[in-house]
């Protein structure tokens, strides 16, 4: 990225870089897809691709929508904004890249490569300066935390081309006044709406811009793309209406993250000083160090050189994750910090672009020669080389603390599933069906290679209604796989009181996980089954632990 830098764009009338200098950003671009083809490689070779749970999650909500009993739109959920479900249909259709999770890895990869290619231009444009640029999307292509999220079925990399492309628009716009520049904003925002709530906290103040920054018709140009932006906010509202009849439901439903935490406490909660702190350690990790405390020096650098907008439009993102450690149910735990674990640890991310600004900011201000910049060029590779020290001089993963995340919390998630997957593909016949819940037991499934559509779960309707509540009359699946206590267990137990009989046949035990039981239906359903005089297991199941 740097050899592309050192040529000098002509500026336009207003010290902007004319769209027609394209070749630099097909380098940029080309760069940054080598680089992340080389992540979703290594990725994928290591097994490293589902080691979020929430990773196999999007990668099976994905699926459900077109392999499911109850196929269509509903099956998208709620809680997780749905865009990058939607980019992943084209994809998971195929059991292949389904079962490997490769089907979830290519969207946030090309995702990441328009980010970095629009991160590139729009800094081109508010420096006047490719090498400021390249410095820019560098430290954001080689940044280990951010290339493993773009190699894995995860929203950062997808709101991270929506946030890039809104402040190339932005920039843009100012520059050219256009209606395009407007339309091109309004769609990225309407992209980051539909994947991240973040996007959602930008609107009014993007709008504001835009109310400012026109010369002409302010009003117009300002609601035009207010009301684009809002479409996706509406979409989802009315979505959640429609499908759950609660407006809400996303943020007040027993999926959102304010109902999963409702009860237990967590630093920061209530706690502006404490949620900063916290979310400030994040942001450190996720950035590394050196880029961290060199980017915020580099704010001097971006005022210095009047760069206002981008400086409070990236600085939002991680103004409203502070905000939600604070009042919206959001922790993150850090190895460093109490209660000394990892969640949420790749919310500090959302620094980075503001770190890699600041420091492109700190170039930019280096005087340059009249035919060649040496000076800019050795500022510019000096701070790369700062930046990216911790990886170079610790190249392994688990300095990565977002993989450090997703390897630490997966350990117990992933023994289960192999052995779990393991005896249902032994055993498992076409046209079985089989009584689950989704979520984590999913990944059991597809690493089995068993369709979703033959599982029957919550998000079946009334057919989970009826097998749940009158398991005698309408339960009628092959298999079950619970958890101590789910509600399936709690079916399973009430069918076996008037039939059909399930036989635990296989009992899963893993450290640091609940004991997961497999279940085989021996009777068929029927209201006039005698009541069983125990309840006891006929034959003892086979047990591993």
């Amino acid at each position: 990225m740097i050899a592309i830098a050192n040529s000098k764009p002509s500026r336009t009338s207003e010290g902007g870089v004319p769209p027609a200098s394209r070749v630099p950003v097909i380098l940029v671009a080309a760069v940054a897809s080598l680089l992340t083809a080389c992540a979703v490689w290594l990725t994928w070779r290591e097994g490293w691709t589902l080691y979020y749970g929430d990773a196999e999650s999007h990668l099976n909500i994905a699926r459900r929508v077109i392999d499911s009993r109850t196929p269509g739109y509903q099956q998208l959920g709620t809680a997780w904004l749905p865009l990058l479900h939607v980019l992943l249909l084209p994809l998971v259709r195929n059991d292949v890249l389904w079962q490997t999770g490769l089907a979830g890895a290519i969207p946030p990869a090309i995702c990441f490569v328009l980010g970095v290619t629009f991160f590139f231009a729009a800094v081109r444009r508010i420096f006047a300066s490719g090498l400021a640029g390249a410095v820019a999307a560098a430290l954001c292509a080689l940044n280990p935390n951010a290339l493993y999220l773009a190699s894995i079925p995860m929203t950062e990399a997808v709101f991270f081309a929506s946030l890039a492309a809104l402040l190339y628009f932005t920039v843009r716009f100012r520059e050219t006044q256009s209606l395009g520049s407007t339309a091109g904003a309004g769609i990225a925002a309407f992209a980051g709406t539909l994947t991240r709530y973040d996007a959602w906290f930008l609107i009014p103040f993007v709008a504001l811009y835009f109310l400012f920054a026109t010369r002409q018709r302010r009003f117009k140009t300002a609601f035009v793309f207010g009301a684009m932006a809002a479409v996706g906010p509406l979409l989802w509202l009315a979505y959640n209406a429609w499908v759950f009849d609660n407006i809400l439901e996303f943020y007040s439903g027993p999926a959102s993250a304010k109902a999963i935490q409702r009860g237990l406490p967590y630093p920061g909660f209530g706690d502006w000083k404490t949620a900063l702190i916290y979310f400030g350690w994040a942001a450190r990790a996720c950035a590394g160090a050196p880029l961290f405390f060199v980017g915020a020096a580099g704010v001097l650098a971006a005022l210095w050189k009047r760069a206002l907008w981008p400086l409070l439009m990236l600085a939002l993102p991680g103004a409203f994750y502070v905000w939600s450690l604070h009042s919206s149910g959001t922790p993150i735990f850090l190895p460093n910090l109490w209660p000394h674990g990892y969640y949420n640890t790749r919310y500090g991310l959302a620094v980075l672009p503001l770190a890699a600004f600041c420091c492109a900011a700190i170039v930019a201000i280096v005087p340059r020669a009249t035919h060649s910049a040496p000076a800019q060029i050795l500022a510019g590779l000096a701070v790369i080389a700062i930046a990216t020290s911790p990886w170079l001089l610790n190249p392994h993963p688990a300095a990565w603390i977002t993989w450090k995340e997703s390897q630490h919390n997966s350990v117990a998630r992933r023994a289960w599933t192999h052995k779990a997957a393991d005896f249902l593909r032994a055993r498992y016949h076409p046209g079985d069906g089989i009584f689950t819940s989704f979520g984590d037991y999913t990944g059991v499934l597809r690493e089995a290679g068993i369709p979703l559509r033959a599982t029957l779960t919550g998000d079946n309707g009334l057919a989970w209604q009826s097998a749940t509540l009158r398991p005698d009359l309408c339960l009628w699946e092959q298999w079950a796989l619970v958890q101590g206590g789910d509600p399936v267990q709690t079916a399973i137990n009430r069918a076996r009181r008037r039939g059909p009989n399930y036989e635990l046949v296989r009992q899963i035990i893993v450290k640091g996980a609940p004991v997961i039981e497999i279940y085989e239906r021996r009777s068929a359903p029927s209201n006039l089954s005698l009541p069983s005089h125990d309840d006891s297991i006929s034959q003892s199941p086979r047990r591993e632990e």
